[in-house]
């Protein structure tokens, strides 16, 4: 690095947000990325640790930081696309989305503020887009093989980008009607406007990937068919099953799967509502939320915008330290208390509590009953403490993924998946059915965008080395 001793001199400086009070009455972005020059010294921050965790234990994709990071500090900006893209696909994803485990792992982090990493990654591909160095990257040649991708989400986009860029014809199957996958209808437009999405789309369209909604493989399309009609197929459909709760009063009307509500009000963003799912909303309601973690947030951030009367999140587990405890040390993935912008916006948040009942009148659910929780370690028991009743006309739950959805596709497959219900692949990301590989959250369970695209990748790498052309 030009300046290896900048880490001691600049601060850390993020993005500046839109006040609360104006960025709630819209779904569009809050942040305002920092200049060219600010952003060169951000990246002069990076201090030539030596062994970069940064990149090779806190990013799947190996992401060449300190490379791109030299580049914007000596303002070439070209060269630091390059790198980016080098091992990157979706950089404007990653840079929006990705709680960024590369900047927990950034040595600076050890006892600092660690370099803005996915700022800078953000600025990168921005800039790229803005001065028309993205561009289409169609193949020289023709394979002459046939691939189909199930799935549309960020591994199957991946993957197809990759396999396109090989040469082979690449056709993505989306059950949905539109492209993106949880991308799509499962991010709030507030931290990922879906223009973003279709940018890139257009791209990988240029490049020759076919796209067609509305297909439920394994009914629309059989098995049978797919593997006379293609030469490899990969199943990059996600795990959308739900974590339900099983407790009294689940069935009164009112309660929802967090996935069910974040999907109407894209389809709202969208102008496409009209089903009855998408009427879905949080308008004047008192608000539960149950689950603490990402998704749980994002519901905060949509009901607010809405405009309820009030949200709570509700979380099992007790209240992370704000720092670092001993047993949790650097590199490791810090388990902290972290405030979200849509926690900032107005979401109250309660810990260790567990819901017990849900109370209803008239078939709607009106309150939820909570019962104290006492941590020792790793496990709980139920405090002595009275049960705590909140008003809830709304009750969103949020409280994970299971697995994959088990399709007819799996059905007629036999496929092997685990103990926890994913789906068993190889080092070339291969299932047990030849010619059948799986990528994404299908295999790992529900994980990160950042690590989807990883999978995606290292599919169709399987997938070329098993075509072997």
């Amino acid at each position: 690095m030009a300046r290896t001793t900048a880490f001691m001199t600049i601060p850390r400086k993020d993005p500046v947000k839109r006040r609360v009070a104006e960025r709630i009455t819209d779904f569009k972005e809050f942040e305002t990325p920092l200049p060219p020059g600010a952003l060169a010294d951000q990246a002069a921050r990076c201090m030539d640790c030596g062994i970069p965790h940064c990149h090779s234990y806190g990013c799947p994709l190996n992401n060449r930081i300190p490379d791109w990071n030299e580049m914007v500090h000596t303002h070439h900006w070209k060269q630091a696309l390059e790198l980016l893209h080098s091992t990157n696909n979706f950089p404007e994803l990653t840079g929006r989305i990705c709680p960024a485990p590369c900047e927990t792992a950034c040595t600076l982090a050890i006892n600092q503020s660690p370099v803005c990493i996915r700022q800078i990654e953000c600025a990168i591909v921005e800039r790229g887009w803005q001065e028309g160095w993205i561009k289409p990257q169609p193949a020289a040649r023709k394979s002459g093989k046939r691939v189909a991708i199930i799935g549309s989400g960020p591994a199957g986009l991946a993957a197809a980008q990759q396999l396109a860029r090989y040469g082979h014809q690449v056709i993505v199957f989306e059950r949905n009607d539109r492209i993106g996958g949880l991308l799509r209808y499962g991010i709030p437009d507030f931290k990922l406007e879906k223009w973003i999405l279709d940018r890139r789309l257009e791209q990988l369209r240029a490049e020759g990937v076919i796209f067609e909604t509305a297909v439920e493989a394994g009914t629309d399309l059989s098995l049978h068919y797919m593997q006379r009609s293609f030469d490899a197929i990969i199943l990059a459909i996600g795990a959308s099953v739900p974590r339900d709760l099983t407790v009294p009063g689940r069935e009164l009307e009112g309660i929802h799967f967090a996935m069910d509500f974040l999907c109407a009000q894209n389809h709202r963003s969208a102008g496409r509502a009209g089903r009855k799912k998408e009427a879905l909303t949080a308008y004047g309601k008192q608000v539960v939320i149950i689950g603490g973690g990402d998704t749980g947030s994002d519901c905060a951030g949509t009901c607010i915008r809405q405009g309820a009367a009030r949200v709570t999140q509700i979380e099992l587990l007790p209240k992370p330290p704000k720092q670092r405890t001993p047993d949790n040390p650097w590199p490791v993935w810090p388990s902290v208390l972290r405030t979200t912008s849509s926690h900032e916006e107005g979401c109250e948040r309660l810990w260790s509590l567990a819901a017990k009942e849900f109370i209803g009148t008239a078939g709607h659910v009106q309150q939820i009953r909570l019962n104290a929780l006492k941590w020792r370690g790793t496990s709980s028991v139920e405090s002595d403490k009275p049960s705590l009743l909140i008003d809830a006309a709304l009750v969103l739950l949020a409280m994970g993924f299971l697995h994959a959805e088990r399709t007819n596709l799996m059905s007629e497959t036999g496929l092997k998946t685990s103990e926890r219900g994913n789906i068993l692949a190889d080092q070339q990301q291969m299932s047990s059915v030849k010619g059948l590989f799986a990528a994404g959250d299908a295999v790992l369970g529900a994980s990160l965008v950042v690590r989807a695209i990883a999978q995606g990748c290292q599919a169709a790498a399987g997938v070329q080395n098993y075509l072997n052309v």
